[in-house]
């Protein structure tokens, strides 16, 4: 992995512009690092005008250098249109997992009983997205189809990337799939997660159905949590466990791609906010760039190079920093526009950066 490259995705309307604000941090005047940054544009219409060439061709990039960064992109309605970037990009980078979690954010009030970080790890690819799909018939006797899939080696992925998360975190790993319904297809991952268990016999570990899981987590204790999941329960679950936080702009989106067996040593990473594109407050110097800023920190923390870390703590530490001191946009009730929010966290990342490196 070259932990130096960074493979910028440009995408659509608010997410291109808190993609630009993210990039201000990273300079080598902020950070003390020359990063190389090498741009594709995943703009809808540069997908539609190459037929997702584009997207093929980033996907190659984040193979070849192991670390991309992403910006929210439009997805299309229309069955015959270009679809989502990101299931080209997981499939192509051999993404496995993808890893969301909520965090308290300084002076935002959370919803319920949660104090402590809470992930949801699932799987990138498979179950119901990329299924096949058909219909039957017509009329009222028309019937729908549909066949998904699961591997046990992503299963295996998922409970051991999660075990090993919560032995780091101090957390506990919680949920599961609905194995009691489908004990053939769900009972895949349980079976993971059980073997993942005995393997880390010192971690915590309480299955539950995903159903109780939705449940549990509003009236939780308010202890650190690791939950595996299936696709699409993962990705319900993390629209829910996000903005129990209070708001979403404290939480990045992680995708991790590794050898089949060895999940400490990722073969590429790519990072994005957990938002999506905000159309309605394109052009307003208003959106709050704050996901993406973490998520470039992310990337930066994840490498095995130990300035990269550094600067990844710096920045990740003059964020919550700016919030905690009342420099915050209007989603979390203060004044600050995009640019200010930005110069604040970039102000504050470059003093760290000075005080840090003459101790």
């Amino acid at each position: 992995m070259d932990n130096r490259t960074i493979v910028v995705l440009e995408g659509d309307q608010t997410g291109q512009e808190l993609l630009e604000a993210s990039l201000r941090v990273l300079q080598p005047d902020v950070i003390g690092l020359e990063l190389e940054l090498p741009r594709f544009d995943l703009s809808l219409a540069r997908r539609r005008e190459t037929g997702n060439g584009v997207v093929h061709e980033a996907a190659g990039a984040i193979a070849a250098h192991g670390l991309g960064l992403k910006a929210a992109t439009v997805t299309p309605e229309g069955r015959d249109d270009v679809g989502s970037p990101n299931r080209i990009l997981r499939e192509e980078i051999g993404g496995k997992v993808i890893v969301r979690t909520g965090r308290r954010i300084p002076g935002v009030l959370p919803v319920g009983g949660v104090h402590s970080p809470i992930s949801v790890v699932r799987m990138a690819v498979g179950d119901a997205y990329g299924a096949k799909e058909w219909r039957e018939g017509a009329g009222a006797d028309e019937v729908a189809f549909r066949t998904e899939r699961i591997e046990r080696r992503i299963c295996r992925a998922v409970s051991e990337f999660a075990f090993r998360q919560a032995e780091r975190t101090g957390a506990k790993v919680f949920g599961g799939p609905k194995y009691t319904v489908s004990p053939i297809y769900e009972g895949m991952l349980k079976e993971e997660m059980d073997a993942a268990a005995a393997r880390h016999p010192d971690v915590p570990y309480e299955p539950q159905l995903i159903d109780a899981t939705f449940a549990l987590l509003i009236s939780s204790s308010g202890a650190p949590m690791v939950i595996p999941a299936l696709n699409r329960d993962g990705d319900i679950l993390s629209d829910l466990v996000l903005p129990l936080f209070g708001s979403i702009a404290g939480s990045e989106s992680l995708l991790v791609a590794f050898g089949d067996d060895d999940v400490d040593r990722p073969t590429a990473l790519m990072a994005e906010a957990a938002h999506g594109t905000a159309p309605a407050l394109e052009g307003k110097d208003v959106a709050n760039p704050m996901a993406m800023i973490l998520a470039a920190a992310a990337l930066l923390a994840h490498t095995d190079d130990e300035r990269c870390q550094t600067a990844g703590r710096a920045i990740r530490e003059a964020t919550l920093e700016a919030v905690a001191e009342g420099v915050r946009t209007a989603d979390l009730s203060g004044h600050h526009g995009t640019t200010a929010f930005t110069d604040e966290v970039v102000r504050r990342t470059r003093t760290k950066r000075e005080v840090w490196s003459s101790l």
